[in-house]
Parts: C-alpha cells; structure tokens; sequence
C-alpha cells in the first residue's frame, strides 16, 4: 500500500491570501475534529482572547488578523486561540547537539500521512521572521526564527489534560518573542501546556535543552537534550511497545555519548532504525526528518531518497510530493548500511515509485561509481 503527502512551502510576511487559502482548504477537516472532540464545549471566544492576553499578548493582534480571514465565527477564533483545546497525540524523536562551533537540532515527525498539514510556513508576523512546520494552521511542531533559536516538540505519552495552550501555539509564542534557550526556557516555565508534551531546543551559541511540559502548567528540565515518547514522572506512556520509545530513547542516549556522532552527521541516524518508523499503515511511520542549523538560520527537510533545504534568508517557495510506500520501508536500512561504500549510486537503488533501480545502479557500478563492497574488501 503506497501514501502519499505533498509538502508545500509558503512565504508570506504577514497574514494574507495566502494563509487564507490554507484555512479554506484545510479548515473543513479541523472543524469536523473540533467539534466532534468537544472544542464547542470547552472555553468560549471571549475566555480564549483573555487566556491569549494574559500569556501571549504579543499574538493577540496576528489571532485578531487570522480570526478575520477565517471568517470571524466564534468557532475559528477559540479554535485559532489553542486554550483548553481537544486532546491530540502524535510521536516523534528529538535531539540536539553541539560541538566545535556547529550545532543542530534534528526532529523525527511520526504520524499517519492523513494527519499532517505538510505546510512550511515562512513568515514574519509580529516583526520576527520564523520558519517551520505547521501545526492547526499557525502553531508549529518544530521551527526556527532569525535569531537561531530552534525547538522541536514530541507527545509525551500520557493522555491527561489540564487547562493551558496546545503545545503548538506555545512553540509558536517561543520562537516569536525569545532569542535564546534561556529566554525560552523562561517562557515555557510560565505558559500552561494542556497536555504532557516534550520539547528540545537548540541555539546559535550552542546552548541546548530538553524540557518536559507538564500538563496544567509547570515544567521539568531534562540533563541531556533528547526526547522521544515519554517523560520521567509518574505517568506511564501510552503504548511503549508500539511507538517504541524506549529503545528510540536509548538510541539518542547512545548517539549524544558516541564520538561517531557529530551534529552535521545527526539527520543520517534518523532516516535509519530505530529512529525511522516505518509503519504509515498503522499511523506511526516517519513523515520527515527535519534538521536545523541555528548558525546558520536554515531547515531542511530529509526524507531516504530527498532532502528539501530552505533559508531564512533564501526561502523558496515550492511543493514536495512523498510516497510512503510500506512494502518497500524495510529496504531503507540495508540501503543506509551500503552507502559508505557505494556512496551517492545508494540513491539509484529507488525508482520515482520507490522500488528499487537495479538498472540506473547497474549502470554507476559499469562507470566506476560504486567503491570496494564490504565482501570485497573482506576478501583482501
């Protein structure tokens, strides 16, 4: 079974057309998730702008802005505003590390394709520009600004609930008003998270951070900036069988203490396993690796035969399409294992259906573009 997801990028400094032709494509699909989770229940329009005045007041006027695009029903604006919202899961796999001047922060995305806006969104809002992956419309998964400050989110694998933000406006809120990991820090120690989430962060001086939200409000700050499914307190992860995020953990814990392991080298770990999930039938395969450089203020978008870059400064827009094909997932390890030596003729082994081109990598291999074969080098 093959799934596919387009992936676009947009630019657009402040709200507009553009942001406008998302919601009209993408809101029917979140109305229906809002109301049949309970958001009309949950606090009304004028709570929300009050909760948002009181913690984000620098967004009121970009909510303000979106709100009237969308259409200006009290369901957009507590939908945009993210206070007490529906629960929502999802999995992921962070890290982020810094050595000799260079620095990065790498996210795994983990969902069924169905459940991903696939929208790079570059903007600059309140003044700040930011870049990143979208989240209900406007908040974020993982993103950075233009003072290098990036940061990244996973689930944390509970399902209890508390009054606060969705975590992907929080992410939104951090990397439009703060600078650094320190300022950020600050900020999440006073924002509410209305779930138990997981975030790393990363900026341009090298600093590094993981942060457990808790739900309700209240944080707890991690020694080793990685994160995967679960948190350290005294709530059990839903699953830990299925999204594996022990061994996913242990595999980060691995890499931060292995001098193999740089932080340029961080995004090849993850297209492998078991970073890389492979199971998009049952909604917990990889989406895209995301890896951001805070010095240099760019993304970039991997998948195991593409790798899409942007720059703040440079941002291009453009659309992607990924096919997630299952039958042929398992093929993206032993791939991986022969690239040290057959190098880019690796990338021959996928047709543009993603099976395998044992003609084009025939072909490198005849022109002398595959090195020595491990067997052969074992037999010298």
């Amino acid at each position: 079974m093959t799934q596919t997801l387009t992936f676009d990028a947009v630019s657009e400094a402040l709200p507009g057309p553009k942001w406008k032709a998302r919601w009209d494509r993408s809101w029917p699909a979140y109305e229906g998730w809002f109301v049949a989770k309970g958001g009309d229940a949950g606090p009304d329009r004028a709570a929300s702008i009050a909760a948002l005045q009181e913690h984000m007041p620098e967004l009121v006027e970009t909510h303000a802005a979106l709100t009237e695009l969308a259409g200006g029903s009290d369901r957009a604006a507590q939908f945009l505003a993210a206070w007490c919202p529906p629960t929502y899961l999802g999995g992921c796999s962070l890290i982020a590390m810094a050595d000799r001047g260079s620095v990065r922060l790498v996210r795994n995305y983990d969902l069924s394709p169905d459940l991903n806006e696939g929208l790079m969104l570059h903007t600059a809002w309140t003044g700040r520009r930011v870049m990143g992956m979208v989240e209900f419309l406007w908040g974020l998964s993982d993103g950075i600004n233009d003072a290098g400050l990036s940061v990244a989110l996973a689930y944390g694998g509970g399902s209890r609930t508390g009054r606060g933000f969705g975590i992907c406006l929080i992410l939104r809120y951090v990397l439009e008003t703060c600078t650094t990991v320190a300022e950020a820090v600050a900020v999440l120690e006073r924002i509410p998270s209305h779930m138990d989430y997981n975030l790393v962060l990363a900026d341009r001086t090298g600093d590094t951070a993981s942060i457990e939200m808790i739900a309700g409000g209240g944080i707890r700050k991690m020694p080793h900036a990685h994160a995967t499914n679960h948190q350290h307190g005294d709530t059990a992860p839903a699953r830990p069988e299925f999204t594996k995020t022990h061994e996913r953990y242990a595999h980060l814990e691995a890499l931060t203490g292995g001098e193999a392991t740089t932080p340029s080298t961080l995004a090849e770990q993850f297209l492998q396993s078991p970073l890389f999930q492979t199971n998009h039938a049952q909604g917990f395969g990889t989406l895209f690796t995301a890896e951001y450089d805070p010095a240099a203020c760019t993304m970039a978008l991997h998948w195991p035969t593409d790798t899409w870059t942007q720059s703040m400064d440079a941002f291009v827009e453009g659309s992607r399409t990924v096919n997630y094909d299952t039958a042929s997932s398992e093929t993206y390890d032993w791939v991986a294992a022969l690239r040290p030596w057959i190098g880019e003729a690796a990338d021959t082994l996928y047709a543009p259906d993603g099976t395998q081109d044992w003609v084009a990598f025939g072909m490198a291999f005849a022109n002398g573009g595959v090195g020595t074969l491990p067997s052969q080098s074992a037999n010298r």
